[in-house]
Order: C-alpha cells, then structure tokens, then sequence
C-alpha cells in the first residue's frame, strides 16, 4: 500500500516518521521530495579495477566536493549526492527512491534504491548523467520519495553500514 499524503502527515504527526528540515512543498500526493544537500563524491576514473576488498582502495575511488551553489553532471557520469534532509523511517514503512521527473526529461537517472525501515539519516543517491551536461542547483527538489506501509512491523529494522549518515557516503565493506 502506498501511503497518500494525508497517510505521511499522519505519521509525521505522530512522530513515527521524521523529514528534517520539512518544507512546505516537501510533501506531495504521494510522497515526498527531497531536495540535493551540499556534498557530492565524484568517481575517480582510471584503468585499474578496484578491490573491493581493500577499503583503501575504495575510499581512493571518490573525489569529495562541497557544494555552495552548483554543479554540472556530464554525461554518463556517476555521482554520488548526499540528500539534505534527514529522514528516520519507522518499523513498518519503506521508501522507494525515484528522480522527480523534470530531471528525468534531462536524461538523468538514478538507480532503484529503497530506504529500509528503520534507516534513519542523510541519504546518498546515485545519480547518472544522461547525454548532455546538465547543471544543477544545490537545494533543488530531486528526489521523489514514495512510502509503501509492511504488512507488520518489521523483525529487525536496518541497522548497516550506511545508517546514521550525515554526508555523503561511498562504498562501505
């Protein structure tokens, strides 16, 4: 079941759900949107494959960057974003990550990405670049998220690698 916007107030209201900093447009008919926070990691091309298994090598695979007013996405580009809101999601709702369609018209894409119940922090979305370059504004609305309630709460509620973040996050082994 997906969750209207009279559903997601209703959670926010009672505190299960928490959208932080929420803006009066944040919520829509079916969920809400969510606005690109000020980091990006850029992927650091080069030949070499990277070992997974060699967090050094992980980390070395990303430039950081600080965002004050914006940045061009080339094309097929892979970037990571850091979402500015900080949301914490209760035991029996999940998210499904989708770029607002404005975006999408653009040739930009994100991959299928859902936040598990329980997540709680700063998302990180992965965005592609589509055949042209685009420029986009920091504190844009980019991201759509839709909620579908579980049919009961569930066991164990997201506890990984990437709970709790508050910037932009790479690769975690």
């Amino acid at each position: 079941m997906i969750l209207s916007d009279k559903d997601i107030k209703h959670y926010l209201d009672e505190g299960s759900l928490s959208i932080e900093p929420l803006s009066d447009d944040t919520i829509r008919e079916n969920g809400v949107d969510l606005r690109i926070g000020d980091e990006i990691m850029r992927f650091v091309y080069n030949n070499e494959p990277v070992d997974i298994t060699d967090k050094n090598a992980v980390e070395k695979s990303y430039r950081k960057e600080k965002i004050t007013d914006s940045f061009v996405v080339y094309p097929q580009e892979r970037i990571l974003i850091k979402i500015h809101e900080k949301i914490k999601m209760p035991n029996n709702l999940i998210g499904m990550c989708n770029v607002r369609s404005t975006f999408a018209r653009l040739g930009l894409s994100i991959p299928p990405t859902i936040v598990d119940a329980g997540y709680e922090g700063n998302l990180t979305i992965m965005l592609i670049g589509g055949n042209v370059p685009v420029k986009v504004q920091k504190m844009m609305r980019f991201l759509h998220l839709v909620f579908s309630k579980t049919l009961s709460d569930v066991e164990k509620p997201y506890a990984g690698h990437y709970n709790k973040s508050s910037s932009v996050t790479g690769a975690k082994i």
